[in-house]
């Protein structure tokens, strides 16, 4: 009777991991395959541009962020980028850069710190992949409840994937003490 009742169970479990894993595999392929294509952006300069370095790394020499500014902006003058599309300076000091990244288009133009020399104008195609991995390119909203329903989607599949790998052992067992 025992066994019974868990052979039961485990038809249940297993038509509802199977349908649960068929909904979620679409979702969970896409962010793999970007997760793996993010794993490798430093590495392949299609999807982030290698980062360059500039002449001086010295902090104190580092020109203002106005400046810094007004050069990446004069360098993609022809895109038609304008400080509205600002969406963030980050600085690498080791290297003595600053990398102005453009929220329109992914652009991303490298600018000496010290002596405003522009080193690389290019597109990273990472930061649109990334939108994709998170479910950002919808909205911020179907980021928030498409990552909850993949994490708790895959908690759901990995402990109803345990109980059926270990509910025939126990069947086994039941049936074997009999």
């Amino acid at each position: 009777m025992a066994s019974q009742n868990l052979s039961k169970s485990l038809r249940s479990y297993r038509k509802i991991h199977k349908w649960i894993g068929l909904v979620l595999a679409l979702f969970l392929l896409l962010s793999a395959i970007t997760g793996i294509l993010l794993g490798w952006k430093k590495d392949i300069a299609l999807l982030q541009p290698p980062t360059q370095k500039g002449v001086n790394q010295s902090l104190e020499n580092y020109q203002s962020v106005e400046a810094l500014a007004k050069a990446s902006l004069a360098a993609v003058d022809s895109l038609g980028l304008t400080a509205d599309n600002f969406d963030r300076i980050e600085y690498r000091p080791g290297k003595g850069i600053a990398k102005v990244i453009f929220d329109s288009g992914s652009w991303e133009v490298q600018v000496d710190a010290t002596n405003l020399e522009i080193l690389s104008v290019a597109k990273r195609h990472s930061d649109w992949i990334e939108h994709i991995h998170d479910g950002s390119i919808v909205s911020d909203f179907f980021k928030l409840i498409s990552m909850n329903i993949l994490g708790i989607g895959l908690v759901f599949l990995i402990v109803t994937g345990l109980w059926l790998w270990y509910g025939p052992k126990r069947i086994r067992n039941i049936k074997a003490k009999g």
